[in-house]
């Protein structure tokens, strides 16, 4: 798998590009906005690490222009923020980020989120998007959920559309803790009125349907204090 670094700051560089290519990953890396994108048209990345502020361009706009013209491959884009920036605006919808990742970070969580993107199904110019994990897999364009029950066998789940909303935005970004607020704007938006512990609610709902025990999930986790989060990690 081919990865592109972009990152001003070359011990980082350094530590990302050492860090994926003991994993097997190729990598090519540079250090501004423009260079990027000229990178991109190139090398046609699967993976993109991108800084949020850059020289030149910063990581916002190299992810809209990139998402605006895909080329032969539309690459998972993992953005690269330091504390204190505007989270809220990488991962949003108009960005078109896959997921992020705050700086500093382990060399270990950083294999895990690359490793994570790259079990969904690579995404190509024009197609759609299909999420794979080891037992699900999710077609949002078809609104089509299935458990997979072994290497040749799965089972469609009938979840409501709020329910597929629910399992797609947590199955998009494994491992992210999503707070009650951030579900509710991320599901309902404006038209959303009431008690913000509706989506506990949802969550018992998807529970049911996913888990082999939902008193006890393995799926959809409990962070306590904080939300709830997805995972399905390679056994």
């Amino acid at each position: 798998m081919n990865i592109l670094i972009v990152e001003d700051e070359s011990e980082i560089v350094k530590l990302i590009q050492l860090t994926l290519e003991r994993e097997g990953f190729t990598c090519h890396s540079c250090r501004d906005g423009f260079a990027a994108l000229q990178a991109f048209q190139q090398q046609q990345p699967d993976v993109i690490i991108l800084d949020l502020m850059l020289p030149g361009l910063d990581g916002l706009e190299v992810c809209a222009r990139i998402r605006q013209k895909p080329g032969v491959k539309d690459p998972y884009i993992l953005m690269l923020t330091a504390k204190g920036e505007e989270i809220d605006r990488v991962i949003g919808l108009s960005t078109g980020a896959d997921d992020y990742m705050v700086k500093p970070f382990s060399p270990t969580e950083l294999v895990a989120r690359v490793r994570a993107l790259l079990r969904r199904s690579l995404r190509h110019g024009g197609q759609s998007l299909v999420y794979r994990t080891k037992n699900f897999i999710l077609d949002p364009d078809r609104h089509v959920a299935s458990r997979l029950l072994s290497s040749d066998e799965s089972e469609s789940l009938d979840l409501t559309t709020l329910e597929f909303n629910l399992l797609s935005t947590f199955i998009s970004q494994p491992g992210r803790v999503w707070n009650r607020t951030q579900l509710i704007d991320k599901l309902w938006g404006n038209d959303f009125f009431g008690d913000e512990r509706v989506v506990d609610t949802h969550i018992a709902r998807l529970r049911k349907k996913i888990e082999d025990d939902p008193a006890n999930p393995i799926f959809v986790k409990t962070v306590i204090g904080v939300g709830y989060k997805f995972e399905d990690r390679e056994g």
